[in-house]
């Protein structure tokens, strides 16, 4: 079983990514932190309490940084609405957050945990990641792995270069990717695979109850924003991948690059440059010396999407019966 912390900024698919996290039994989640992404963090936390409402069980929940680093704040408002999950009704919370602000619930957590036990699954801006990193360095070294949904190894979608959760916090990204410690990309090349389809919707309403239909809503509202502004012939359940990913290894494949994050460019920032080490196409070794390092970063490539869809409507399904058990 892995033990994981969900770092995240709900947001439609950072709901999705708590479900399977919540249900699925090769997953223990320790905790939710919550950061200012898709809304306020005083929003994203209200609505990780509303999800854990509607999903019927209870973690630590942690607030935490509600700005970037550096930069002023951004927000993906237009696609995620005022409350940072439009849509679906949100219930009231049933549980109070955990006192401690989300920094200390991620070093505290690590660092009770035996070494090379935990994994940090950041699928917002990495904002908490990177201060966490940095107010407790030995955490780097006790960390599994780091699975965050970010940046593209193609084209992003806030700038043409740069994906949201890294433009939103370019220096904390910048950190997360230079740290000692395995760090598994989950960009837009990925996750623009991960579709809410029409056999996906049909599958989760057919499960029924009152957490289908607000997983239901929840891709009905984006088809109407994201899906206008992507392009795609579906909502992109984006964060749920990283989830599904340390819940079966085999729900997508990577290959080993190396990535870093442009901080300076004036029209780049935000950037995940990525070098792959042996995608023909793909591989740069550099001009007159210059290269960009070791390719210590898996880069997600190939969605099985039969698989992680049942994945999803497992999930759905494990938490509906918990529910009615009840």
């Amino acid at each position: 079983m892995e033990k994981i912390i969900l770092d995240c900024d709900p947001g439609h698919d950072d709901a999705i990514a708590m479900m399977i996290a919540a249900a699925h039994p090769n997953i223990e989640l320790l905790g939710v932190t919550t950061v200012a992404g898709n809304q306020t963090v005083d929003k994203t936390t209200r609505n990780a309490l509303s999800v854990c409402a509607i999903g019927g069980f209870q973690v630590p929940v942690a607030r935490g940084c509600d700005r970037p680093m550096i930069q002023p704040q951004v927000i993906a408002d237009d696609i995620h609405g005022e409350t940072g999950l439009d849509g679906p009704t949100l219930p009231d919370p049933v549980f109070d957050l955990d006192p401690r602000h989300a920094i200390d619930f991620i070093i505290d957590t690590v660092m009770e945990h035996e070494p090379g036990t935990v994994h940090l699954v950041p699928v917002g801006p990495l904002t908490n990641i990177g201060m966490a990193m940095r107010k407790e360095p030995r955490i780097v070294e006790r960390v599994k792995s780091v699975c965050l949904m970010g940046g593209a190894y193609t084209r992003g979608n806030s700038t043409p270069t740069a994906e949201f959760n890294i433009f939103a916090d370019p220096e904390a990204a910048s950190d997360v990717f230079r740290g000692a410690w395995p760090v598994t990309m989950v960009g837009l090349d990925l996750t623009h695979q991960a579709l809410a389809t029409q056999e996906m919707q049909d599958r989760v309403r057919a499960v029924g109850g009152d957490l289908a239909q607000f997983v239901l809503d929840i891709w009905e509202f984006v088809s109407g924003t994201h899906v206008e502004y992507s392009g795609l012939p579906a909502a992109a359940i984006h964060d749920a991948c990283c989830v599904a990913y340390l819940a079966d290894s085999k729900v997508f494949t990577s290959e080993k690059a190396h990535v870093d994050v442009e901080l300076r460019g004036d029209w780049t920032r935000g950037m995940t440059v990525t070098n792959f080490a042996n995608v023909p196409g793909m591989r740069h070794t550099g001009i007159g010396g210059y290269g960009l390092g070791d390719a210590t970063t898996d880069v997600a490539m190939q969605l099985d999407w039969p698989r992680f869809a049942d994945i999803i409507v497992d999930s759905i399904r494990t938490l509906t019966e918990a529910k009615q058990q009840r």
